[in-house]
């Protein structure tokens, strides 16, 4: 599965995608047996979503494999992220198997899982065998139960359905962080530049869920850890024919040169949606009412 790491790990594992507030509640308990047992805390994950080869469906994720890695580090603290290929093979391992060979490669002290994490072979293995497999072995197990939120089970899936109706502040709720996308600043066609709106553009990764195109408030979190208050827009540019959806930022105030350095850009409320213009003068008037509005949601 991987190289053998020496130190002793207390892994909470899962897939974690968006890293909600459930999966919140996971790490921080790894951080805390952790430090009570003098390990580290760490997540294992797999680098593409177990039901693509399970059920043969293609899951839309919240974040890519880098935006994982950057909230978990970010966010939590937690420096160690560790990547498990998922294929045909550790599908077809027995759960004991696989929990096995996480053993060894991972030098786990202990598991931290989700009430309803499933792992080897048809999914037989649950929370209740990973216990007792633990007990065995003298390893902790701590078993996180269900979070709601407004009366409703905090799940990736329904983040999911608020991201692609653009209710991206209810998101953020469920979440316990503004979402967020990263990726190294590409070379556009310069056209913002050209009308005194400079962007950033960044894609949205292969697999990666495209939220409701249209215009949101954002801040940018520029690689100095500064952060600044911005306009994204996520789609096509329609008014330029269309193309490859990306991410376009218009970093208000600021006009450094960021291309080819790695960017952070975080979505707080949806302005509008995504609209063609006649004109470019009527685009250049909505840049800067869509300017005025993501200043005034930031106070």
């Amino acid at each position: 599965m991987g190289s053998t790491k020496s130190t002793k790990n207390i892994l909470a594992l899962g897939f974690f995608d968006g890293i909600h507030i459930g999966h919140a509640k996971l790490i921080e308990c790894a951080k805390e047996r952790a430090a009570q047992l003098g390990a580290r805390p760490a997540v294992l994950t797999f680098d593409s979503h177990p039901d693509t080869y399970v059920r043969g469906e293609r899951v839309e994720l919240i974040s890519s494999a880098a935006d994982r890695v950057y909230i978990i580090n970010e966010y939590f603290g937690v420096e160690d992220v560790y990547f498990l290929h998922f294929n045909a093979e550790v599908m077809r391992m027995s759960w004991r198997d696989f929990l096995d060979d996480v053993l060894a490669t991972y030098s786990a002290a202990g598991f931290v899982v989700g009430h309803d994490f499933t792992f080897g072979f048809k999914g037989e293995g649950n929370a209740e065998n990973l216990a007792l497999y633990a007990a065995e072995k003298g390893l902790s197990c701590d078993v996180i139960p269900a979070v709601t939120l407004d009366g409703i089970t905090v799940s990736s899936t329904y983040i999911r359905s608020l991201l692609l109706s653009g209710d991206i502040e209810r998101a953020n709720r469920f979440l316990g962080h503004p979402y967020l996308l990263t990726d190294t600043v590409r070379t556009g066609k310069r056209i913002g530049r050209k009308m005194d709106a400079p962007t950033v553009n960044m894609l949205i990764g292969e697999g990666v869920l495209v939220p409701r195109h249209g215009v949101y408030a954002s801040r940018a979190v520029l690689p100095d850890g500064q952060e600044r208050a911005a306009v994204t827009n996520i789609g096509v540019r329609p008014t330029f024919g269309g193309g490859r959806v990306t991410a376009e930022t218009n970093i208000l105030h600021f006009d450094a040169d960021l291309y080819g350095q790695r960017l952070c850009v975080q979505l707080y409320s949806f302005l509008r949606p995504e609209r063609r213009f006649d004109t470019p003068a009527e685009l250049m008037a909505q840049i800067h009412a869509d300017a005025r509005q993501a200043e005034a949601y930031f106070g």
